[in-house]
């Protein structure tokens, strides 16, 4: 089983904040192969289905993000899934321009809590993860107001883009490897893609 799963925060005040952009990204997904988040299990919303032919589990999980990794962790041992190689994370990243993709196969958390606490449940920090650009912070905003914030009407155009990008690259990469999805996702996501 290929865990995909979206960082965010649960509940209707959260939904289309910077912070929930993994989240978008999964759904995104799962849209695009039919794949419907009907179970509740993990401490996470589920949803079952066949990308490119390998059988998936995309996860929303519900615990928060700074504790997303008790839930991630859990379907990892569940499924015995090897995380460098079954394992697939879309979070935000403040240091990337709006929508902007950048895929990795292992790293640090760069300061980010819901990976921090992943790579503390998991003991390692060996896991593919697709960051998607939420845009710098304002030096005088609060970094938990900026990412709990919602974007303005001109950047939802392009974190669309970015989580579709997103969506395409985990197909890409269960298809043809964590190589082809950096090679052809890690740029700039233009307005004409």
């Amino acid at each position: 089983m290929i865990l995909i799963v979206g960082l965010g925060n649960p509940g209707i005040k959260y939904n289309n904040t910077r912070h929930n952009v993994g989240f978008e990204a999964v759904e995104c997904l799962a849209a695009r192969h039919g794949i419907v988040f009907t179970e509740r299990k993990f401490r996470a919303y589920c949803g079952s289905g066949v990308i490119e032919g390998q059988k998936v589990l995309l996860m929303k999980p519900q615990t928060f993000m700074n504790l997303s990794g008790e839930s991630i962790a859990a379907a990892v041992r569940f499924y015995k899934c090897n995380p460098q190689e079954e394992l697939w994370v879309f979070c935000d990243d403040i240091h990337l321009d709006v929508g902007q993709l950048r895929i990795r196969q292992k790293g640090s958390a760069g300061g980010h809590n819901g990976l921090k606490n992943l790579i503390l449940h998991l003991g390692n920090e060996q896991f593919l993860r697709a960051r998607i650009g939420v845009g710098a912070k304002p030096p005088e905003m609060d970094l938990a107001d900026f990412v709990l914030g919602r974007f303005s009407g001109a950047e939802m155009s392009d974190i669309e883009r970015g989580a579709e990008a997103a969506a395409r690259a985990a197909e890409v990469w269960l298809r043809d490897g964590a190589d082809a999805a950096m090679n052809q996702f890690n740029r700039r996501v233009t307005a004409a893609e």
